[in-house]
């Protein structure tokens, strides 16, 4: 590990993890990747608020500067709150959640873990009903004010291991296709239904390329 990477993890470790996405990056691993490397300021994160701020001021040295206005303001941390009266079981909010807090099954009725919600907000605007709010669950409090060093630690895992599950289930379709693929074209040829040799190899070359794909997504090269 180099001694960006180890920023990069220093800094990890003071954002809260609630993953909303609001800094302008992908999560809260990728926006320490960018302080640690000097492409963004330290003011990104309305949830960490003010505190967080100087508690990255005080990592990196940079000086302390008001939150970024565009990216929101501190407030109370906030509870994603699902009306079931109309919820209809689309699944979005469950697709959208980076912290897997949202159960139920297609065509049926959803609901929120509260104690598992990271009041991201990213459920809302996939919500085809608009059944989704937001409440306030800390008035008075914001910021570390209102986010324990637990939910931190716990929001961090989740997100963990819904990134290892989306993967897994994206590898899963994959193989799926694939393997699909692969029978249908040696009933094709077995049925001699692909009588030109070009053909038929330029369709098992089209199989070879994406299980080539998917190897070079699964063990990329060290860099």
């Amino acid at each position: 590990m180099g001694p960006t990477d180890a920023l990069t993890e220093r800094i990890d470790a003071l954002l809260p993890q609630t993953q909303c996405t609001r800094c302008g990056y992908p999560d809260c691993h990728a926006y320490a990747a960018a302080i640690a490397g000097a492409q963004a300021d330290i003011n990104r994160c309305p949830p960490g608020g003010a505190e967080g701020i100087a508690r990255l001021s005080a990592l990196t040295g940079r000086p302390v500067v008001p939150l970024e206005p565009e990216r929101g303001v501190e407030g109370p941390r906030r509870l994603a709150v699902i009306d079931e009266a109309w919820c209809i079981g689309c699944t979005l909010c469950i697709k959208a959640c980076p912290v897997d807090c949202i159960v139920g099954a297609s065509k049926q009725m959803h609901t929120v873990v509260d104690d598992q919600c990271t009041g991201c907000e990213l459920c809302v605007p996939v919500c085809p009903v608009d059944c989704i709010a937001m409440v306030d669950v800390t008035p008075g409090r914001s910021g570390w004010d209102a986010w324990s060093p637990a939910q931190q630690d716990e929001a961090r895992e989740r997100y963990a291991f819904h990134q290892l599950r989306v993967e897994r289930e994206r590898r899963e379709n994959d193989e799926r296709l694939i393997a699909k693929a692969q029978a249908k074209l040696a009933d094709l040829a077995a049925q001699s239904r692909i009588t030109d040799p070009e053909l038929l190899q330029r369709k098992r070359a089209v199989i070879e390329a994406a299980l080539a794909r998917r190897a070079s997504r699964e063990d990329p090269e060290p860099s």
